[in-house]
């Protein structure tokens, strides 16, 4: 098997990349699964990527950026996906400790039963919020795009302009949504000071594990077990009922989905295409989740299920797409962890 070749990507290949995190990020993290009233409005969802691109797709390049540029892997990027998803849910938009963020019966119907009042938060959404980030804005793009150029996986994809540009744009995002969701609502000092102290050793830990050098010795799973695997997992979480039983059956899924990939990632044998498998079976379990989604307020039901279909059926064209690539090429290097 040859290894990845030397040098690095061509500035055309790395700035296609960069754009395809960039889109892909946002459209996992608020349109696969169908929650908002937008989705029945094609045109409206094309405009909200304006903004929801530097608010997750800048972060989704710029944690990929930071681990591959340390030489690290998973655990970095999974340690980092959780801070910005605390600062997200936390910091920014207060989602995490509004309890109004949004003006519908199914947001206090899934919030109150598991309501830390101690804490001003509730353990489903704080539970929710975080993987979701993990998971769909943050892991599962960057796993799949990824797996677009096997080659350049592991490599920078920015210089410091292009570090500099995202950097500016999620900054700018970032106020953006900060100040339209804090015009009535301002989480306490303590809560502030909190989640950005955990997010902060969030990031200190993500860089202070050990790097592997060399894969250890085992048998992996097939791809597509690892996929069906996956779907199980991803769709058990998503499905738990909003009580402290279905939050600690999600915790359960979660913790029995990361102990896997992590275990059978550090064999020999671990390839692009199991990577592609876990992370393209969260975007699947999303897309065919929103059928049975209720969208907040009103929109068309025809349009909702118009636009429901179409971005299921391109998850499922792109991961084709991208797994027959991979299957054909005979120049993939293992995408195990360093």
């Amino acid at each position: 098997m040859n290894v990845e070749a030397p040098g690095p990507p061509p500035l055309p290949r790395r700035m296609a990349l960069v754009v395809a995190l960039m889109l892909l990020s946002p459209i996992c993290a608020e349109y696969l699964i169908g929650y908002d009233q937008i989705i029945g409005r094609p045109l409206e969802l094309l405009g909200g990527l304006l903004i929801l691109a530097p608010l997750y797709g800048t972060v989704a390049v710029l944690i990929r950026e930071a681990a591959r540029r340390t030489g690290r892997g998973w655990p970095t990027i999974v340690l980092l996906s959780a801070a910005f998803g605390l600062v997200q849910a936390g910091l920014i938009d207060q989602s995490l400790f509004n309890p109004d963020f949004v003006d519908e019966a199914s947001w206090d119907r899934d919030r109150l039963p598991t309501h830390i009042s101690e804490l001003g938060l509730s353990a489903k959404y704080l539970l929710g919020f975080v993987a979701g980030h993990v998971i769909w804005s943050f892991g599962a793009p960057i796993a799949v795009i990824e797996a677009c150029a096997p080659h350049y996986a592991k490599r920078p994809w920015l210089g410091r302009a292009g570090i500099t540009t995202m950097i500016v744009l999620y900054g700018l995002g970032a106020a953006i949504i900060f100040r339209e969701h804090t015009k009535d609502f301002m989480a306490d000092p303590a809560q502030l000071g909190t989640t950005a102290a955990i997010a902060v050793l969030l990031g200190i830990a993500a860089f202070a594990l050990p790097r592997r050098s060399a894969p250890a010795p085992g048998r992996v799973p097939p791809p597509w077990l690892v996929g069906c695997g996956a779907v199980v997992l991803w769709g058990a979480n998503q499905l738990a009922p909003a009580s402290w039983t279905g939050v600690t059956l999600a915790a359960l899924a979660l913790t029995l989905a990361a102990g896997c990939l992590l275990r059978s990632s550090d064999r020999h044998g671990w390839s692009h295409r199991h990577v592609l498998a876990a992370g393209g079976a969260a975007l699947v379990v999303n897309s065919a989740l929103a059928f049975v989604v209720e969208p907040l307020g009103e929109t068309s039901y025809a349009a909702k299920y118009a636009v429901n279909t179409a971005l299921l059926l391109g998850v499922l064209l792109l991961l084709a797409l991208i797994d027959h690539r991979l299957r054909r090429s005979r120049t993939v290097a293992p995408a195990r962890k360093p």
